[in-house]
């Protein structure tokens, strides 16, 4: 038996930098290839419903890790898989991390985050910022937040608005439509953002683009590896010019040497996430062969009904 469901996306407007209330462009999600985690959005795309059909090779991929960013307590660490999270301890150059909260669904431990793209369908990719803001990413949609770690106090600073709203430089770049990942660099409000193959090296505060590079050119220690074409999920570390890189199973601990090419490894080699991070085997893989919609009867909105947590 077909199943079809038409998702309405409640949020339809954000606030831009004079607080002016504007609609977001409709967006559509679709699904791509089994290996494929990340949602993008084409400019040909402009259907305000989504019909959702079963598509096995989809249902049968396995869920790791889509998004993540560094915790303002050392050692520690958000991971997003789909619309769910955990705060983590990843104990540095140890095999003793541990979950300090989670995993929960984003909605119920960020309220400012239910009922928007961030919330229902997941988080792409984020990276965090000074004290405890960090900007997160869904499709073509990013916002600014600040996250107030163990509470449930977390707001929007800015946002939702469309990457090039916030990012105008990357307006006709790869970056526009969706980010794979990303994490803070060494210096002050830099940041690295991946898309496929390239990478980009921003200043999130002057909104302005240092450059764009391949993969390949700006990191030599992931010739040859899987993340050659693409990183899925990274955080920086707390050790200095540090940062984790994670794609499907894999994970690597890398020195990213910013300003040369002189980035390694460490440990030498990628590594599988199971083997190394002892806390993550209770949860890791996530099932994604179903469709989650989940009660927000805790966090009521003026135009908007609750509706039940139903697994399909």
């Amino acid at each position: 038996m077909d199943l079809h469901f038409t998702i309405y996306t409640p949020l339809t407007y954000y606030k831009d930098d004079n607080g002016m209330r504007r609609e977001l462009p409709k967006e559509t999600y679709t699904p791509h290839e089994s290996k494929v985690h990340k949602r993008e959005v084409s400019s040909s795309q402009d259907n305000e419903e989504v019909g959702l059909h079963s598509y096995g090779a989809v249902e049968a991929t396995p869920i790791y890790i889509n998004a993540a960013f560094r915790a303002s307590a050392n050692n520690e660490a958000y991971l997003f898989m789909n619309n769910e999270y955990v705060l983590i301890n990843y104990a540095r150059g140890s095999t003793n991390d541990y979950i300090i909260n989670g995993p929960l669904y984003i909605c119920d431990g960020y309220p400012s985050l239910a009922r928007t793209p961030f919330g229902e369908h997941g988080i792409d990719c984020a990276f965090d910022t000074d004290k405890t803001q960090a900007y997160i990413f869904s499709a073509n949609l990013c916002a600014l937040i600040d996250y107030a770690p163990r509470t449930t106090d977390d707001k929007i600073v800015s946002g939702p608005m469309t990457i090039t709203d916030m990012f105008p430089f990357f307006k006709d770049t790869v970056f526009e439509r969706g980010l794979d990942a990303a994490f803070r660099a060494h210096s002050s409000n830099e940041a690295y953002l991946f898309r496929g193959g390239h990478y980009a090296l921003i200043n999130y505060s002057s909104k302005k683009l240092i450059h764009i590079e391949t993969i390949r050119h700006g990191f030599p220690s992931l010739i040859g590896t899987v993340f050659e074409n693409g990183v899925e999920a990274a955080f920086a570390s707390h050790a200095t010019k540090e940062a984790y890189l994670f794609k499907g199973e894999y994970y690597a601990n890398i020195y990213y040497a910013p300003g040369s090419t002189d980035d390694y490894l460490i440990g030498g080699r990628v590594k599988l996430i199971l083997s190394n991070w002892p806390s993550l085997k209770k949860i890791l893989p996530r099932n994604n062969g179903r469709l989650d919609l989940h009660t927000h009867k805790d966090h009521p909105d003026e135009d908007n009904g609750s509706y039940d947590h139903i697994e399909l």
